[in-house]
């Protein structure tokens, strides 16, 4: 990377971030977008470095996306800060946020999703009818419109990283898609935007994610492979969570996402859960 840096900017006009990034490419910078729905913790900022490290160019983008969103969930109680998100941005070197509004992104009549059809099925797609054919249509139109070379996600949300890498294969998008490990608080909570919303009590309870991933990955170590067993040793720490409720926990190809009943190869173990009426979820990349 030889270009000089840009001055930092915000821009909430879809056709003025296509033409921005239209001129960049056209001096020969790389570009890297981190696709958000902003209240950026340590997560999304560890994407941002990476992304920093990488290109020429980095654009965040901040759009809470309502397509995503079931009629009964969280769309209008959803954490927003954005000039926080923005100080942050520029603290970890981004040259570009692209900030639109709804209107903008959804022009009256918008009509059109994308689907990935298989992948999307299962786990979070089986519980949230609908909701990856929103995360697919507005990484589509965010790829569209900010013409990146990288793009960089993070591995807490497995699914939705197994649908876009596959999306922008089967759309020859020519982008490389980079995801990063799940970056934890010091007790082992997968971060994430949803946190703020725990009572210290559910806080604490909420830690039967990760410790119950953690009990499987110590079975693994120690020579389990058979799947309801690894699955039973993750489970157990909810006995000790009252107010935490498992939505699903499965075992899973961590290519394809198909069910396991042996740990025969790479695999993901996902897991969700309400802690009171927070939604959380956390993974394990599981090797025999």
């Amino acid at each position: 990377m030889t270009a000089s840096r840009l001055p930092f900017e915000i821009i909430r006009d879809p056709a003025a971030m296509r033409a921005k990034v239209e001129d960049l490419r056209r001096d020969g910078r790389t570009l890297a977008v981190v696709p958000t729905m902003g209240y950026l913790h340590e997560g999304h900022l560890s994407l941002l470095r990476a992304a920093r490290a990488r290109a020429d160019v980095v654009i965040l983008t901040i759009f809470v996306n309502p397509t995503q969103f079931g009629p009964t969930e969280d769309l209008a109680r959803y954490p927003r800060d954005e000039d926080g998100d923005l100080a942050k941005a520029r603290s970890c070197g981004v040259d570009l946020a692209f900030c639109p509004d709804v209107a903008a992104m959804y022009g009256p009549g918008a009509q059109t999703f994308v689907t990935v059809r298989e992948l999307e099925q299962p786990m979070c797609g089986e519980r949230r009818p609908g909701h990856f054919a929103g995360v697919a249509t507005i990484v589509t139109k965010l790829f569209n419109l900010t013409r990146p070379h990288l793009a960089f996600f993070g591995e807490k949300d497995f699914q939705q990283l197994a649908i876009i890498r596959r999306l922008v294969r089967d759309l020859d998008f020519g982008i490389e898609v980079v995801g990063l490990p799940i970056v934890r608080e010091p007790d082992g909570l997968a971060m994430s935007s949803r946190n703020v919303y725990l009572a210290p009590d559910h806080r604490r309870q909420a830690l039967a994610l990760s410790r119950g991933l953690a009990a499987a990955a110590a079975a693994v170590a120690a020579g389990e492979r058979d799947a309801a067993a690894l699955l039973a040793a993750a489970r157990a720490p909810f006995a000790e969570a009252p107010d935490a409720r498992l939505d699903y926990l499965e075992l899973r190809g961590a290519d394809d996402l198909a069910p396991l009943t042996r740990l025969d190869r790479r695999a993901v173990m996902a897991v969700a859960a309400f802690v009171g009426t927070t939604r959380l979820i956390d993974n394990r990349v599981l090797q025999p």
